[in-house]
């Protein structure tokens, strides 16, 4: 009996092991649409966090995020931004600048302007099936933290998971809370956005080979 105990706990680790290789070496790749990206800018489109609020020039998380990978990043955040008005400015800011992976950030001017949540979802759904359509891989941004927009990172969860693009939750998680961290209220210091720098950075990377690097690079 103890022999079969100890084959059994053998099989169920044997088979622990291969799916935990699977799952990091490939499977979960492929639920990401347009890997293969011929574009060839990395652009962050977003509101005030994207932009920067509250640092000075070359502190906001683009550009950290573009010296961790080594190329330029292009920063199309603009402060007070809606997914309304995001949408409006879609093609000339993103789907025109030959984009190879965009991040998307919005949803925190929505939220404090009290614009319907459903609508808010209904604009993001649709920055994704256009910048997809144009070829580029997405990744949705939440700024969610705790309690604090959850109905924002629950839906965005759910486009990531239907649509294919990477996911990137709570970037402001212990920045929020943490006045150190912080230029106001809201609002990361310099601090504060190079480590959300660096969460994007640690999600992305799994997605982007050394090669699609090099030819973002040289096609810049």
């Amino acid at each position: 009996m103890k022999k079969n105990s100890s084959w059994l706990k053998f099989l169920s680790f044997l088979f622990l092991a291969l799916w935990v290789n699977v799952a990091t070496t490939g499977c979960v790749k492929r639920e990401i649409k347009n890997l293969e990206s011929n574009g060839k800018n990395i652009i962050c489109f977003g509101d005030s966090i994207t932009f920067g609020y509250g640092v000075s020039s070359g502190e906001d998380f683009p550009s950290a995020l573009g010296k961790l990978l080594k190329i330029e990043v292009i920063n199309a955040g603009i402060d007070g931004d809606t997914s309304v008005e995001a949408l409006k400015r879609l093609d000339s800011d993103v789907l025109n600048r030959e984009p190879f992976l965009v991040l998307v950030e919005f949803g925190g001017n929505d939220f404090l302007r009290k614009i319907p949540p459903e609508e808010t979802i209904n604009n993001i759904k649709q920055m994704v099936e256009k910048i997809q359509g144009k070829g580029a891989m997405v990744a949705l941004v939440d700024i969610s933290a705790g309690m604090f927009m959850r109905e924002y990172r629950v839906a965005f969860r759910k486009i990531a998971e239907k649509e294919g693009t990477i996911f990137i939750p709570g970037i402001l998680s212990g920045i929020i809370t943490n006045p150190s961290m912080k230029s106001d209220f809201l609002h990361p210091n310099a601090q504060g956005y190079q480590l959300i720098a660096k969460r994007i950075y640690d999600s992305i990377k799994p997605y982007l080979k050394k090669e699609d690097l090099s030819e973002v690079t040289a096609k810049n």
